[in-house]
């Protein structure tokens, strides 16, 4: 029995295609973590030293987000199962039937291969490379195999969405610095606190679903004390690109505002009770860290436009 045969979908997959409209599509294309995608390779490709054409810039642009699309397409295509199984994911639209797992699955690799395509034209190959390895990273390295075998699962796997800023990066510059690795590691380490705070208060969402989250394997203890130790190392690298002089002093500050903040909450989510079924500091956690990420990505924009401006006008 193949994966798509075992999704709980009534409809046979020509009548499971003709129920869908436009927004299932949409919706496979997970437009939230898009637009954090977006965000961070602009963020990537502005902070470069070398400043591409606007209009081969946004065509960039728009490949990395169509490849980001596509790799949330053929995520949800072959978690369909899983999806089915928690509150939080069954209502996308391969579980219940709007969109046949066939036509995820081909929506999702012709995605790919156009952003690719396209990324290479408009920017360079080797950026286009990094892209496709970024899919497949996702949709096999992660989705396929970590994400159901080990509950180091999102901290391997997150090192796929903290790649845009560097082929962002790449695509102006054709190159990969210390600077957009730096870029890397704040989503890299941003990423565990991120999802395991939701893991505290989503654990029997996966413990149904039987996907080996750090809280369901390790306890809810343990997943407490990883994420304050992700959250301290995370601040300083979030200070960095002040510290090593391609940001201003604006976005210190700011920085060491939110690093500190985020620090709070982790503390927060530290020192609670073991069994507390609220979980009250772990989502206010959650939500404080899309802040977090968002502002830092933001001033960084921010900071290279002023400093553009102020170039020019010298």
């Amino acid at each position: 029995m193949t994966l798509v045969d075992a999704q709980p979908v009534a409809a046979t997959p020509r009548e499971a295609i003709s129920l869908s409209e436009p927004r299932d599509f949409v919706s496979l294309l997970k437009p939230r973590v898009m637009s954090l995608v977006v965000l961070t390779a602009v963020t990537g490709l502005v902070v470069a030293p070398v400043h591409m054409h606007p209009l081969l810039a946004a065509i960039s642009i728009l490949a990395i987000a169509i490849g980001a699309g596509a790799a949330g397409a053929l995520n949800m295509w072959y978690d369909a199962d899983i999806d089915a199984l928690m509150t939080r994911t069954a209502a996308r639209p391969v579980p219940t039937g709007r969109v046949s797992g066939e036509a995820a699955l081909a929506f999702g690799l012709a995605l790919s291969l156009l952003s690719v395509c396209l990324l290479g034209l408009a920017a360079n190959w080797f950026a286009a490379a990094f892209l496709a390895f970024t899919i497949f990273f996702y949709a096999v390295i992660y989705t396929m195999g970590l994400k159901r075998a080990t509950p180091q699962n999102i901290v391997i796997g997150g090192a796929a969405g903290a790649f845009p800023p560097m082929i962002g990066y790449a695509a102006a510059t054709g190159s990969v610095t210390v600077e957009s690795t730096i870029l890397f590691l704040i989503i890299f380490l941003w990423t565990p606190p991120h999802f395991w705070s939701l893991a505290l208060f989503k654990l029997r969402d996966y413990g149904s679903a039987n996907v080996p989250m750090l809280p369901n394997v390790a306890g809810e203890r343990a997943t407490r004390n990883q994420i304050f130790l992700y959250s301290l190392v995370l601040a300083p690298i979030g200070v960095a690109p002040y510290v090593l002089g391609y940001a201003g002093p604006a976005y210190g500050v700011v920085s060491i505002l939110l690093g500190l903040n985020f620090l709070r909450h982790a503390y927060q989510v530290l020192k609670m009770a073991d069994g507390d079924d609220e979980m009250i500091p772990a989502k206010r956690l959650f939500v404080f860290s899309i802040l977090y990420l968002f502002g830092l990505f933001t001033m960084l924009l921010v900071d290279a436009g002023i400093t553009a401006f102020m170039v020019r006008g010298g």
